[in-house]
């Protein structure tokens, strides 16, 4: 039987939300195609913040080299919470043979980017020796935007919350696919 038995109190849930996010685009910097092919898709995703489809913020730098964890030639998108769906989605359906490191920023570095993260196309192994395995700040970046851990306030209240689950479990109950959340507590 396992030990591990993860949090089902919405306050501890909710305060514990990873709320800002970072996609690495990885290519192969002697690689004229892929690094042609990662500044086009760099291209593509600031038009599209222009344009207003989501909030991602890549950093001025793309690294033509190995850089800190990452093994080759690189770039990171910092993304809000709030677009983190839309902008995995545009990743997804338009990264071509390139692949992308994605991971939460929180107060551990190390585990984001070992244990936490998530690698649309195939994963590259990552150098951690040089990652903090923790922090006491949380790692907050562009806060005059006021959006992830700059926020003013959250989406929802907790009792906003409860009654958003409370509505979908009884339109749920007509859907004889969908699992029925436990009774107790």
């Amino acid at each position: 039987m396992s030990d591990y038995h993860p949090p089902t109190d919405l306050e501890e849930v909710v305060n514990s939300e990873v709320k800002e996010w970072h996609f690495h685009i990885y290519f192969h910097q002697r690689n004229a195609d892929q690094h042609q092919a990662a500044l086009d898709l760099r291209d593509a995703v600031l038009r599209l913040r222009r344009d207003g489809a989501f909030v991602a913020v890549p950093l001025f730098r793309v690294n033509t080299d190995p850089i800190g964890p990452h093994p080759i030639g690189s770039y990171e998108i910092w993304v809000p919470a709030t677009s983190f769906s839309s902008v995995f989605s545009f990743l997804c359906m338009n990264r071509g043979s390139l692949s992308i490191l994605v991971h939460p920023l929180t107060r551990e570095a190390r585990k984001d980017h070992e244990l936490r993260n998530a690698w649309i196309g195939p994963p590259f192994p990552l150098d951690l020796s040089a990652l903090p395995v923790k922090t006491e700040e949380l790692p907050i970046q562009y806060p005059s935007l006021k959006l992830g851990y700059s926020a003013p306030e959250p989406e929802f209240t907790l009792d906003q919350r409860r009654r958003i689950g409370a509505n979908l479990e009884r339109i749920l109950k007509g859907e004889k696919e969908a699992a029925r959340a436990p009774m107790n507590q």
